[in-house]
């Protein structure tokens, strides 16, 4: 049974959300609430703020930001397409397999995906809209595969989650986390091909295929980044936040002295952009923390996961519940906020069942990569539609294709789990 603390809790969090507070205000709000009618002590909430964010692993989380915003402004997109388009041919459905594609390597420098989407489509648009694809279907397709960068490693998602579950490697979930992310952007080729095809997207296409050579030189910088990162992060030679630096100063030396397309302005707006947005994904984990203080204090937490596990003690109807908890979250709140959250609240039920806390951390984070082009809080759907012109409202139609195709990979990681355990294994991660 739920105390009055617990009550309050979540009826000011539900208030504050209706109101149109922002999430992580209403998270620090909330929380605040609670310690002073609880009286549990109003002199803690500094100490737990800082204490949110002070952690080691987060030093990486900017750090990613920041190179995912370098290596957008450094032209590294526009070649990435240019070698696909050559790679994949002219072809029905040839486009939409390549911002999928180049959506997926991306994903393996940022691990952001709304930066990811954004850049995608802004150099796919004119091409695709030339080529029959209708706007909101490049804008579903786009935001769809660019979810896929929170799967694919570097992951910030995965970087929130080992700092809210002790014990869990930040290595492992990366490793763990490249067999869902490409069966995540596998499965979106089929609604694209199907659709590209029935429709004939693309069927005519009259612009001159890209030289295949020429292009692969131009992109090889851009296909080395990821190898970079996760080759060092494999061999020990440096830690996940060195991987991060060591990706920011690879993206300088290739804008400025490879591809030439970085000057000191544009350093300078990718640095102060990757700052504005790292100051909100730590202001979130941080007051997202006085939240889970409190929720933890007045037994908010365990009584979730009580009720949890009094609905059922089959694991195959516990798992679908969750993700149908997720799913749901996924569309009504940011990635962030779900894990400050819901992670705390099911991590009893996750000891109660003896699952794998990294293969758990990777199939809430495919949940919420479906959430993020999930109306109607889809983050990269907002983004897509903006630089597409279309509305959201526009996009539902294909947007439940590609829910759809994503969810078939979600559901197979979730009952096969090795899917995404045998690469930390294998490699020793785990």
């Amino acid at each position: 049974m739920l105390s009055t603390g617990a009550v309050l809790l979540i009826a000011a969090f539900a208030v504050l959300l209706v109101m149109g507070v922002p999430i992580a205000v209403a998270l620090g709000l909330s929380g605040v609430v609670v310690v002073i009618t609880q009286n549990l002590g109003i002199a803690s909430l500094p100490t737990n703020v800082w204490t949110g964010i002070a952690k080691y692993p987060l030093l990486a989380l900017p750090v990613f930001i920041a190179a995912g915003m370098v290596f957008e402004r450094s032209g590294v997109a526009e070649r990435l397409v240019r070698f696909m388009s050559a790679l994949v041919g002219r072809r029905a459905g040839g486009l939409a397999l390549v911002a999928i594609l180049v959506s997926m390597i991306l994903g393996g420098i940022s691990g952001s995906g709304a930066a990811d989407a954004a850049a995608v489509i802004a150099v796919l648009l004119p091409s695709m809209v030339r080529q029959g694809y209708p706007r909101p279907f490049i804008a579903s397709l786009v935001a769809a595969s660019g979810s896929t960068a929170i799967l694919i490693p570097p992951s910030i998602a995965f970087i929130v989650y080992a700092v809210i579950v002790p014990g869990v490697s930040i290595p492992a979930l990366f490793i763990g986390g490249l067999v869902p992310g490409l069966l995540a952007g596998l499965s979106l080729m089929v609604p694209a091909l199907w659709f590209a095809r029935k429709h004939g997207w693309g069927a005519r296409d009259d612009e001159e295929r890209p030289p295949l050579w020429t292009s692969l030189k131009d992109a090889s910088w851009g296909l080395a980044a990821p190898v970079v990162i996760l080759g060092g992060l494999r061999s020990g030679a440096f830690t996940p936040t060195e991987a991060a630096v060591v990706a920011v100063f690879y993206g300088l030396f290739v804008g400025v002295f490879i591809y030439r397309t970085l000057n000191w302005r544009r350093i300078y707006e990718a640095f102060r952009d990757s700052a504005e947005i790292s100051a909100v994904v730590l202001t979130i984990v941080g007051l997202a923390t006085v939240f889970a203080h409190a929720g933890a204090t007045v037994g908010a937490f365990d009584a979730f996961a009580k009720s949890l596990m009094a609905l059922t003690t089959n694991e195959t109807v516990m798992l679908l519940i969750i993700t149908f908890i997720l799913l749901v979250a996924g569309m009504l709140l940011d990635a962030i906020s779900i894990f400050m959250i819901f992670v705390p609240m099911l991590m009893p039920v996750v000891k109660a069942f003896g699952w794998d806390p990294t293969w758990f951390g990777i199939i809430v984070t495919m949940n919420l990569a479906i959430g993020s082009f999930t109306p109607p809080m889809a983050v990269n759907l907002m983004v897509t539609c903006r630089i597409a012109g279309c509305t959201i409202e526009s996009t539902t139609r294909w947007v439940l294709w590609m829910v759809a195709a994503m969810g078939s990979s979600l559901l197979l990681v979730t009952f096969v789990p090795e899917l995404a355990l045998f690469l930390p294994r294998w490699t020793g991660a785990l």
